[in-house]
């Protein structure tokens, strides 16, 4: 039995991208250089996402994951690597099977479970996913100009 899932939005979708690409290099930059600070900077970015998803009309239900995630690492710090694990599980599965990113969706899935199984390194596997992420979204960007 095969299910499809589509996602109907309507916004620019080469806006929606470039603003993406730059949220999510930035913060992978700096998650880089400062990893002490690393729940102000996953927070700050998870929200910024979810605001970003809903001013792009995504659904809500797709745009409440990153935001709700996000203001968990804000009140609480300590548990970083069960959130954004969770949340890097769930958003890679939303990749693997919403739009049809693979090779994104399994990657950011094996990066959950990472960080989930191995919280010492969680600032360097968050940057990596981050990192990862925006050069994804600037390679479409470059290949669709």
């Amino acid at each position: 039995m095969l299910n499809i899932i589509e996602i109907k939005t309507d916004y620019k979708p080469r806006t929606r991208q470039t603003l993406n690409t730059v949220l999510t290099l930035g913060t992978g930059v700096l998650t880089l250089i400062y990893p002490d600070f690393l729940y102000l900077t996953a927070g700050g970015y998870l929200v910024a996402l979810g605001i970003l998803f809903l001013s792009f009309k995504m659904p809500s239900v797709i745009a409440a994951v990153p935001l709700v995630t996000g203001i968990l690492i804000f009140i609480f710090p300590d548990l970083i690597p069960i959130t954004f694990g969770i949340f890097l599980v769930v958003f890679g599965l939303i990749l693997l099977f919403s739009f049809s990113l693979t090779i994104l969706g399994i990657l950011t899935f094996v990066i959950g479970a990472l960080i989930y199984m191995n919280p010492d390194f969680i600032a360097y596997l968050i940057a990596a996913f981050l990192l990862l992420y925006s050069l994804n979204n600037l390679v479409f960007l470059m290949r669709n100009n």
